[in-house]
């Protein structure tokens, strides 16, 4: 057993958030430490009493301060760590009475749980306390007088007495956090790896227009104004430890409160921060009221894409626009963050050229949006995820007729939108005769764009091809990034009205799995029929567009007729078979009689009784029925004159090996649909497997009609082998 602590020098250990453990050995050194070794998200430090008052106090970069008492070697069992806590004399530590808590870290092959290492080491203060006499310490885990700090690594055991209490990032200020808070220690350390406090000390201004809850202007002003970021605490964990010494304390903080005092009035930086969400707003009004800088501190409403040069502020100062702007975890939020990391640095040129742009992102491509190049990047952990912190250079202005910054396109991003201005108008003359509003615009038609685009009204639909393994994905991410910052000019939609996801093969009941749980559906129109979609929650949106055709066809054959879905989705085609339809330059005609319409989603059963009931069909003439298709054909009674067979090009069967494979099983299901077809009826048996080969022995038992080339509008022609379609019906006779 090492002792550690003396009277004189204290051996200490500073933690604070990984990837700036540097930046803290400098801020303790200029505390009045001396900073030693450095370790993961930690420096180990020796220094005064009076200095480690003093780095409570002032350390914008800490999380907690651990008074080392003791370091032993070779601890891997419960008895060990139980030993080593006894071997420390605590009434150095902890005073009679006090309240006690212990914070563990680590764990070993024997002491797997955090609370039961805490448990051994209370043990283990427990055991010296008794045998010197003393009573045991009530355990109080919310407000101790005693924090211990306990850290095992690899049979390696720190012990010691956390002198933060809680983690100095918690200045006190922060109460309202708004949507994604920014930890105040690592606002500080990008803060300082900006540059910000020797731009303070010239009185530079910073400007934050995605400010949320103010973390960064907050740390900013303490910073500017010489205000120590303890200040506001009421409390350290040292407060409770037996060797505290109070008056050295009251020094300390006395200075502290005459530099802020003095700081406040010389400060000559402004800081301005802006944000549309009223409710963050508010948030960081009330924060930068605690934190004690209100004054100097502007807050407004308003939207990056209003982002100016606040009035008042002179041109010719050079300043620091910085912010954290939201990163997109999940694919479908693209479209937006492109776009507002794209409209960032539009902005920023046209504000403030010359000045400095500081961002901070844990989605790095998201940054190539804006822009600008990083001069330098430093990489960071923002909590769990790895992010990075890229400076960059404003240009100086450059005279435009209009004043604005013309967005920056690559030749290949030029070329997509040129692309997608080409099928528009392709498509145009036929949209127009049709009137359909949900159609394909976009299909891969640039191997480098892998993606399928749908319009359905005002909404776009994006879907990414998963890229193979030779692309790179870097570059595939690139891509689509540049893809989503052209689709809502071009198209003229809302970014917000952009939805994106990832097409890969599905398997077993992926298909019918949530992606999101927005709710957000909304109607469209398909020839006579009223539709709901869904873009964000599920892989598919409730309507294949291909099948549009068929759909169309269904509704002319459908009339007077008793018609069965097998395997029908969301009963679109159930919708326009039981509305009908009409050919061009012939009457309307009238829909099915009725209909059966059979899946096993509850799901997509759901969506179509909502379906039917937009159309205001009747329920007692068009059912719906959850079950197997197969064991519901092998079943089933009663005969239908028309019969729509589409199934899944793979899905589950518990009759068939678990799998569905539909060249594989597809003989057997037409010839259960057709032993349900009554005579002189049509099945129209339609499938998505792109290399289908439709069973020879089918063609000898039924009359087969293949007319898939007849099923493709204008918009699907492109890919002649999305779908096969046939028409199969009984042979005369037979």
């Amino acid at each position: 057993m090492t002792e550690l602590h003396s009277p004189d020098s204290l051996d200490l250990l500073a933690t604070c958030p990984r990837g700036i453990e540097l930046l803290l050995a400098d801020e303790l050194a200029a505390l009045g430490a001396v900073p030693g070794k450095t370790t993961v998200a930690g420096v180990h430090l020796r220094a005064s009493l009076e200095s480690a008052y003093r780095i409570c106090l002032w350390s914008r970069l800490a999380n907690r301060l651990v008074l080392c008492l003791a370091q032993e070697e070779g601890v891997e069992a419960p008895e060990a760590l139980r030993a080593a806590t006894a071997a420390i004399d605590w009434r150095d530590h902890l005073a009679p009475g006090a309240t006690l808590a212990v914070d563990f870290h680590g764990r070993a092959e024997a002491i797997r749980h955090t609370r039961f290492g805490a448990q051994t080491v209370k043990d283990g203060v427990v055991d010296r306390l008794h045998a010197e006499g003393r009573p045991r310490p009530d355990v109080d885990t919310r407000q101790p007088d005693l924090r211990l700090y306990a850290h095992l690594h690899r049979g390696r055991l720190t012990l010691g007495v956390d002198l933060s209490g809680d983690s100095l990032h918690r200045r006190g200020y922060r109460r309202d956090v708004g949507h994604a808070p920014l930890k105040e220690n690592l606002a500080a350390a990008l803060l300082v790896r900006a540059g910000w406090p020797a731009m303070a000390r010239e009185g530079a201004p910073l400007v934050d227009p995605l400010c949320g809850a103010g973390t960064l202007l907050i740390e900013a002003a303490l910073m500017a104004a010489d205000i120590a970021p303890g200040l506001a605490r009421e409390r350290f964990g040292f407060h409770g430890w037996a060797g505290h010494d109070e008056r050295c304390w009251r020094e300390l903080k006395r200075e502290a409160e005459a530099r802020a005092s003095i700081g406040r009035k010389r400060c000559r930086s402004r800081l301005y921060g802006f944000d549309e969400s009223p409710p963050a707003l508010a948030a960081a009004k009330a924060n930068a009221m605690r934190a004690g800088v209100p004054a100097l501190i502007e807050l407004e409403g308003g939207s990056l894409t209003g982002l100016a040069r606040p009035e008042g502020l002179p041109d010719s100062p050079r300043g620091l626009v910085m912010t954290n702007p939201p990163y997109g975890e999940r694919l479908g939020e693209l479209p937006e963050l492109v776009r507002l990391y794209g409209q960032l640095g539009e902005r920023v040129r046209v504000a403030f050229p010359g000045w400095q742009l500081a961002v901070f992102t844990a989605n790095p491509d998201l940054g190539h949006r804006i822009g600008l190049r990083a001069r330098k990047q430093y990489s960071l952990r923002n909590g769990p995820l790895e992010a990075k912190l890229l400076l960059m250079a404003i240009p100086e202005a450059e005279e435009s007729p209009s004043g604005e910054a013309a967005p920056v396109r690559s030749e290949g991003a030029q070329m997509f939108a040129n692309r997608l201005e080409k099928n528009r108008r392709r498509l145009k003359k036929w949209l127009k005769k049709s009137g359909e509003s949900c159609y394909r615009l976009y299909d891969a038609d640039m191997p480098e764009y892998a993606l399928a685009i749908d319009l359905y009204g005002d909404r776009v639909h994006v879907q990414e091809y998963a890229p193979p393994r030779s692309v790179d994905v870097a570059q595939a991410q690139k891509r689509l990034h540049e893809a989503l910052g052209v689709i809502p000019d071009v198209l003229g939609v809302d970014a917000g009205k952009v939805v994106v996801k990832r097409r890969e093969r599905q398997s077993g009941k992926a298909q019918y799995r949530k992606q999101a749980a927005s709710g957000e559906r909304f109607e469209v129109r398909e020839g006579r029929a009223r539709l709901w979609v869904n873009l964000r929650d599920y892989l598919d949106t409730g309507l294949f567009l291909d099948n549009r055709p068929v759909r169309r066809l269904l509704g002319e054959m459908a009339s007077g007729k008793r018609f069965l879905n097998l395997f029908c989705y969301t009963g679109a085609a159930t919708v326009q078979a039981a509305l009908g339809s009409q050919k061009e330059g012939t009457e309307t005609a009238g829909g099915a009689s009725e209909s059966v319409s059979v899946d096993l989603s509850n799901t997509y059963l759901e969506w179509a009784r909502d379906n039917f009931a937009l159309n205001r069909l009747d329920p007692g003439r068009h059912r719906v029925v959850r079950d197997d298709c197969l064991r519901w054909l092998e079943t089933a009674g009663g005969e239908f004159d028309l019969i729509f067979l589409d199934p899944p090009t793979f899905s589950n069967s518990k009759k068939m090996a678990d799998t569905l494979d539909v060249q594989r099983d597809h003989g057997r299901l037409v010839r259960l649909a057709m032993a349900r077809l009554a005579p002189g009826g049509t099945l129209v048996f339609s499938n998505n497997q792109r290399r289908f080969t439709l069973d020879a022995d089918l063609a000898e038992q039924f009359r087969v009609e293949e007319i898939s080339a007849k099923t493709f509008d204008p918009d699907f022609q492109r890919r002649p082998d999305l779908h096969h379609v046939f028409l199969i019906r009984h042979r005369e006779g037979a």
